[in-house]
C-alpha cells in the first residue's frame, strides 16, 4: 500500500483580531477544501448578523459551534492537503485554546503560523504567544504580515519591513533563533499571496502562504528516546487474552521486547514480554512514535493495569512521581490559585489530582522576570515556578530528558485553568 503523506500539525495563533480564522478560512477556500456553495451561505450568515467581511472567519468558527455542544479539546481542527502534506489546522483562537491544544498529546503543534496585522503590528497576546509556543516545544515558526491591504499600509514593502523588524526583538526576548523564522505578506480577506503571487505587492518574490506551508519540515520522530507508551484502554480479548491500546510517544516498541508498565494497579508496576503488535488490524513487528496500536504482553493480567499507565523497556522504566517541580502558566481561572489548591492535571492520558504544595517562584510571562510582590497567589496570566505533589502514582518525565512525557494542562470543573511542564522530580522508590 502506498506510503501515506507525511503529517503536521500547524497552530495559528496571534493577537485577537489580527486576522487569524480569516487566513485560514481563505486558505481552505482558496484550495477547494471549503466549497463555493458554503462560503456563499457564510457570506449571507455574517452579513445577517452585522459582520459581513467576516466569512472566512467563519469557515472554522462554523465547525467551532457544532463541536462546542459535545467536544471541548478539538475545538477547531481541520485537515487540510497540499500536494505535498496532510495538515492539521489546529486555529487558536484565544490562549487559552491555543494551550489547550497544544498540550492535548496528539494535537501538539509542530509548527505555527504567528498572523500578525500590518497595521497594529505586535501586540500583548502577540508577546505571550511568541513566548508560550516557545515554551511548549513548537519548532518552526511562520510570520505571516497580514491586512497589507488596509489603508495606511497600502501593501507598502517599508511597512511590511517595520513590523518584521519589531517581531523579530520580541522573538529574540521569547527566546526564537530569529534567523530560523520565516516573514510573509498577506491580505487574506481579500486572497493576495495566499495561493498565489499578489500583483498588489510586485516588490514581493518570495512565497505565498501556500508555498511557505509545504517549506514546513516534517518534525523528527523521537526515535532515539526510551520507549513511553502510555495506555489509552485495556482490552480483554477471546482467544488472545489481555490487550493494551495506545500511542507511542518515543523510542520503538518491537515483538519480543521485555517491557514494564508503571505504576499500575499495586504501585510496584508489571513486567512482560511483547507477543503480538496489531495497527488497523495488521500485525507489525515494531511501532513508532505516533502510531497507534493494540499489543499483547505475555504475563500481564486485565485487572494489572489501568488508562493513564505507561509502558516502557524493563531496563529504562517509565519515570513514577511522588512529587515535581513544574513550570506553569495560569490562563482561565476564576479567581485565585494559592498553595493547597489540588485540581486534576491531565499528562498523557492520566488524570490525576496534584496539590500545589509550594510557589517556588513567580514571573511576568512577557519578560520571564521574577515577580517578587504577593508570590503566594496566582491570578490569570502568570507564569510561575511551582511544587507539586500528586494524590497517587502517577508517571511524568523531566522537560530535558523525555518532553514529549513532561507536558499537561490543569483543569478545573470542565475548563483548563493551566498548563505547565515538568522540570525536576523526585522518584519513587519501586
Amino acid at each position: 500500500m502506498a506510503r501515506a503523506k507525511e503529517h503536521i500539525n500547524v497552530v495559528f495563533i496571534g493577537h485577537v483580531d489580527h486576522g487569524k480564522s480569516t487566513t485560514v478560512g481563505r486558505l481552505l477556500f482558496d484550495t477547494k477544501n471549503v466549497d463555493e456553495l458554503t462560503m456563499r451561505k457564510l457570506k449571507e450568515r455574517a452579513q445577517q448578523l452585522g459582520k459581513a467581511g467576516f466569512e472566512f472567519a467563519f469557515v472554522m468558527d462554523n465547525l467551532k459551534e457544532e463541536q462546542e455542544r459535545g467536544v471541548t479539546i478539538d475545538l477547531s481542527h481541520k485537515r487540510f492537503d497540499t500536494d505535498k502534506y496532510y495538515f492539521t489546522i489546529i486555529d487558536a483562537p484565544g490562549h487559552k485554546d491555543f494551550i489547550k491544544n497544544m498540550i492535548t498529546g496528539a494535537s501538539q503543534a509542530d509548527c505555527a503560523v504567528l498572523v500578525v496585522a500590518a497595521n497594529d503590528g505586535v501586540n500583548a497576546q502577540t508577546i505571550e504567544h511568541l513566548r508560550l509556543s516557545k515554551i511548549f516545544g513548537v519548532g518552526q515558526m511562520l510570520v505571516a504580515i497580514n491586512k497589507m491591504d488596509i489603508s495606511g499600509v497600502d501593501y507598502k514593502e517599508s511597512r511590511f519591513k517595520e513590523v518584521i523588524e519589531e517581531v523579530k526583538k520580541h522573538a529574540t526576548q521569547a527566546g526564537w533563533k530569529v534567523d530560523k523564522l520565516r516573514f510573509i505578506p498577506l491580505a487574506s480577506y481579500p486572497g493576495e499571496n495566499i495561493t498565489k503571487k499578489s500583483e498588489k505587492m510586485p516588490w514581493w518574490t518570495g512565497d505565498t502562504l501556500l508555498d511557505a506551508l509545504n517549506k514546513f519540515e516534517v518534525p523528527q520522530k523521537p526515535v532515539n528516546l526510551p520507549l513511553r507508551l502510555p495506555l489509552q484502554d485495556v482490552y480483554n480479548i477471546t482467544g488472545i487474552g489481555v490487550v493494551p491500546v495506545g500511542r507511542v510517544e518515543t523510542g520503538i516498541m518491537k515483538v519480543g521486547d521485555k517491557v514494564m508498565i508503571v505504576p499500575g494497579r499495586e504501585g510496584k508496576g508489571v513486567t512482560g514480554e511483547v507477543k503480538t503488535i496489531e495497527m488497523h488490524h495488521e500485525q507489525i513487528p515494531q511501532a513508532e512514535p505516533g502510531d497507534n496500536v493494540g499489543f499483547s504482553v505475555r504475563g500481564v493480567g486485565k485487572k494489572d493495569i489501568a488508562r493513564g499507565d505507561v509502558l516502557g523497556p524493563a531496563d529504562n522504566q517509565p519515570t513514577v512521581a511522588t512529587e515535581f517541580t513544574a513550570q506553569i502558566v495560569i490562563m482561565n481561572h476564576p479567581s485565585v490559585v494559592t498553595v493547597g489548591y489540588t485540581p486534576v492535571f491531565h499528562i498523557h492520558t492520566a488524570q490525576v489530582a496534584c496539590r500545589f504544595a509550594e510557589i517556588i517562584k513567580k514571573m511576568n510571562p512577557a519578560t520571564g522576570e521574577e515577580i517578587k510582590e504577593n508570590k503566594d497567589i496566582l491570578r490569570n496570566g502568570d507564569a510561575a515556578v511551582v511544587k507539586l505533589i500528586p494524590t497517587q502514582p502517577l508517571v511524568i518525565e523531566k522537560n530535558s530528558v523525555i518532553p514529549q512525557m513532561s507536558r499537561f494542562a490543569i483543569r478545573d470543573s470542565g475548563a483548563t485553568v493551566a498548563a505547565g511542564m515538568c522540570m525536576d522530580l523526585v522518584k519513587k522508590q519501586m
